[in-house]
């Protein structure tokens, strides 16, 4: 039967109601249903299924990015051995999040962060293994999640095919605190991770962060110029003056190379947006504001080779209006990112 770009998805279709396999794909998706150092709000391990089920209700026609589909899009299987080592992991993180962290006179809390590190770590090779593959095969390739610390993996293979590769890092919260609460691979930790741990990242641009430590502030300070941030803030502030949103994409598009990879906290946005997200913070960027800054990396003369969407949590009852968010957010990140291929 002839594809039907109009019509209504199918029963058992892929993401965004497309018939594509991995094989004649041109862009492929990687589920990670991880949040084993999630220590407030929960759910961002169904974050892939929302986002899968949500996406066959978005018609594929984008006006800004033309017919990504027509790339062939495909989202890998919901992986059921990460799915299980989240319900381990998040079992032994319970005991030492109840306690605000690792005390080292308490040894099973010790035993307890070591065992979730383990898991977090079997995650990162997992990830790091796909989308390399993936890569190697030719694909353009965007992760979902689960919690901020699955997109590890996706960086470190990105920055292993692309050196000098730039991340363009969407969040409320820098990301750049070490081994939070005791763990060394923690959601609130996987910034610090990528610049400690992939030299071949040579910068890190921040945007919308609204909740972070003075000592990640600090970080950023200290780094060279290799951590540029942009507090929500001062950017609202700068609009209140008269400077448009047009000429600050422009300014926080400038100091990124030219390979340049998206990882998107959905907690970035304005909460209203996706506001069972595990830690939502007041503030943040409307949808269009996200989508303009998407563009305005591609418009810039750059390439988005790589990308993610995490954090994505749906409603206690069900509510798909997270899932709705995240899977129009991916259809822009997807869009954009062929459109800097072309």
């Amino acid at each position: 039967m002839t594809f039907d770009p109009s019509a209504a998805a199918q029963p058992g279709s892929g993401v965004f109601g497309l018939p594509h396999g991995e094989a004649d794909a041109g862009v492929v998706i990687v589920p990670v249903p991880f949040e084993a150092t999630t220590s407030y709000g929960g759910g961002t391990a169904r974050g892939p299924e929302a986002i899968l089920s949500a996406s066959r209700q978005i018609d594929l026609f984008d006006g800004e990015t033309g017919r990504p589909y027509e790339a062939g899009i495909h989202m890998l299987p919901i992986p059921e051995e990460i799915a299980a080592l989240d319900a381990s992991a998040r079992a032994a993180a319970q005991p030492v999040i109840e306690a605000g962290g690792v005390d080292r006179a308490r040894p099973e809390l010790v035993r307890a962060a070591a065992e979730v590190d383990r898991a977090c770590e079997q995650v990162n090779a997992w990830v790091e293994a796909e989308v390399g593959r993936l890569l190697a095969a030719g694909k353009r390739v965007g992760l979902v999640g689960g919690d901020h610390s699955t997109a590890y993996g996706a960086i470190a293979a990105h920055a292993r095919r692309y050196p000098g590769l730039g991340v363009l890092h969407v969040d409320a919260h820098a990301d750049l605190r070490v081994a939070f609460e005791g763990f060394t691979w923690s959601h609130a930790s996987i910034l610090h991770n990528v610049i400690e741990r992939l030299p071949a990242v040579s910068r890190l641009v921040q945007v919308g962060l609204r909740d972070l430590s003075e000592d990640e502030h600090r970080a950023a300070a200290a780094s060279g110029g290799r951590i540029v941030q942009h507090l929500d803030a001062a950017l609202a502030e700068a609009r209140f003056e008269g400077e448009t949103w047009a000429a600050q994409v422009r300014r926080i598009v400038e100091p990124l190379p030219k390979d340049v990879y998206v990882t998107f906290d959905v907690d970035g946005l304005d909460p209203t947006l996706c506001p069972h997200t595990g830690t939502p913070v007041p503030g943040g960027l409307s949808f269009q504001m996200a989508a303009s800054l998407v563009a305005g990396v591609v418009k810039s003369g750059r390439r988005i080779v790589g990308f993610d969407v995490v954090e994505v949590a749906p409603g206690p009852e069900g509510d798909e209006w997270d899932g709705n968010v995240g899977a129009r957010l991916l259809y822009k990140l997807i869009g954009w990112s062929l459109r800097s291929a072309a």
